[in-house]
Parts: structure tokens; C-alpha cells; sequence
């Protein structure tokens, strides 16, 4: 449950919830997909629903791996260069985990999420590629948030210790309220966890979270 630090609290009326990497390439039953990954789909469709009917912005953070991996971080290069093909443009599985985009959501516009671009999937829902672990690492993520009003958070998707998490490092640096969804993310330990909660990130279940963006008014602003 979030506590009470008036510089940590969240802001439910100017949150933002953000997905990382939950793409089909990346599910539990994918060749090369994360453990834990498949079973947290249900806990962040109900999020993505809860954000969605109060009007509130969500943003699915994406990877695209070129054929050969000359776009990855260093540590999958190898394996791309083997031949392999994981969230490659074009491929079905780059594509975001059933039922995460919005009703009548476009597929994935590769060339556009590659250019650096924003690309709307529905109203204040948007898919933005990263090209390293973090989410604002040479991305347009933190100037679409400040467009949109947002000053807090909520992280959910795969896999924790990877790319969630130095996402919200890098959140803290920008000095947003953040949020951790604890049951809405793979991969988490209590070690990790702990830690990211003594640099300010405040730990909420699914429940929680739902109710708090259903009623904002009740959180403090």
C-alpha cells in the first residue's frame, strides 16, 4: 500500500500507466519468452481497463529487434546474430500480448515506433519503442508525459529485474511519483522489490491500484 510521504504520494489524477515489453515474443510459452510473463496478462488488462474508463493515459513500451540484432543491447547481439528472431518487425510476435491494446487498436507501425515516434493506438493510449533497458533512454516517452499532464507512474509488465526496473530508476531521476504493481509484473523478488521501495517507488496490488484511479479524489493531490 503507498504511504503517506506527501513527495512520494501518487497522484491518481495525473497518473499514467505504463507496460513494459509485454509482447508475445516475450510471453512465459515463447521460445525465448520470461517466465511469469503470460500469468500477469490478466492483472494488466485490468489496469489497461481501469485507465481507460477514467480517461487517464497509457503508454506500452515496446522492443523491435532488427533481423541480426545490430539495434539490441550488447548482451542479445549474439543470439540475434546466431539467427534467431525475437519481436523482429513484421513478425506476429512483436506484437502486444492479447487483449492489452484498446478496441480497434492499429497493429504495431514498425517503421514509425523506430523513428523515434509516438504512435497512437487509442485515445491517450499510445505504443512508443525503446531501443535499451530503460523507457526514457532515447525515447520521446518523457516529453509525451509532460504533454499529457502526467507526473506519476505505474509501472506493470516484464520482466522485473531487467527493463521495469531500470525504468524506474530512470523514472526517479526525473523526479516522477511512481508506482510498482507488484502482482502486474514478472519476475519480482522481495530483495528487489525492498529496494526500489527505499528509493520512493510505492508498492500497490492490482486492487489497489484500480480502486485509486476509479475514485482519484479519495488519494491525496
Amino acid at each position: 500500500m503507498a504511504d503517506h510521504d506527501p513527495h512520494l504520494v501518487p497522484h491518481w489524477a495525473s497518473a499514467a500507466l505504463i507496460t513494459i515489453d509485454m509482447q508475445r515474443d516475450f510471453l512465459s510459452e515463447s521460445p525465448y519468452g520470461l517466465a511469469g510473463t503470460t500469468e500477469v496478462i490478466p492483472a494488466i488488462r485490468r489496469l489497461a481497463d481501469a485507465f481507460r474508463a477514467a480517461g487517464r493515459p497509457i503508454v506500452h513500451i515496446v522492443r523491435l529487434y532488427e533481423p541480426g540484432g545490430g539495434n539490441a543491447d550488447l548482451p542479445r547481439r549474439s543470439l540475434l546474430a546466431s539467427g534467431v528472431n525475437i519481436v523482429a518487425p513484421g513478425t506476429p510476435g512483436r506484437l502486444l500480448a492479447p487483449g492489452l491494446p484498446p478496441e480497434g487498436a492499429p497493429e504495431l507501425d514498425d517503421a514509425l515506433l523506430l523513428s523515434g515516434k509516438p504512435q497512437e493506438l487509442g485515445p491517450a493510449e499510445y505504443a512508443i519503442y525503446k531501443p535499451r533497458w530503460g523507457a526514457f533512454f532515447q525515447t520521446p516517452l518523457h516529453e509525451l508525459l509532460g504533454d499529457l499532464g502526467v507526473d506519476t507512474v505505474v509501472f506493470a509488465g516484464c520482466n522485473f529485474p531487467n527493463c521495469p526496473r531500470a525504468s524506474i530508476v530512470e523514472a526517479s531521476e526525473r523526479d516522477y511519483r511512481i508506482v510498482l504493481v507488484t502482482d502486474a509484473v514478472s519476475q519480482t523478488t522481495p530483495q528487489g522489490l525492498e529496494e526500489v521501495r527505499r528509493i520512493g517507488v510505492q508498492l500497490m496490488s492490482t486492487d489497489e491500484v484500480t480502486a485509486a484511479v476509479a475514485a482519484p479524489e479519495a488519494g491525496a493531490r
